[in-house]
């Protein structure tokens, strides 16, 4: 579990879950789709190892500059401490 796979279209996922007693893996797609696949629909499956993605913005539905606001913490008030504290309440 934890661990990152890209397949042949390019498309990168996760595999979330296993179950052994149900022979099903679930995956999760960086754009959040998630699904299952049975043990030898898994074992057909053309996949190479993948490093795990270095942002999290594909299954956030986010564009590039909401996601850098959201980093920067703009979207928050981070940037100015004052304004942060007003928004405590």
């Amino acid at each position: 579990m934890g661990s990152w796979y890209r397949r042949l279209d390019g498309r990168t996922l996760e595999v979330v879950a296993v179950d052994e007693e149900e022979l099903t893996v679930e995956i999760q797609y960086f754009d959040g789709t998630i699904g299952e696949l049975d043990f030898d629909l898994w074992h057909g499956l053309a996949l190479e190892p993948a490093t795990a993605p270095e942002d999290y913005s594909g299954s956030l539905d986010l564009d590039r500059a909401e996601l850098r606001e959201l980093r920067d913490g703009r979207s928050f008030g981070w940037h100015d401490h004052l304004e942060f504290v007003d928004h405590l309440d």
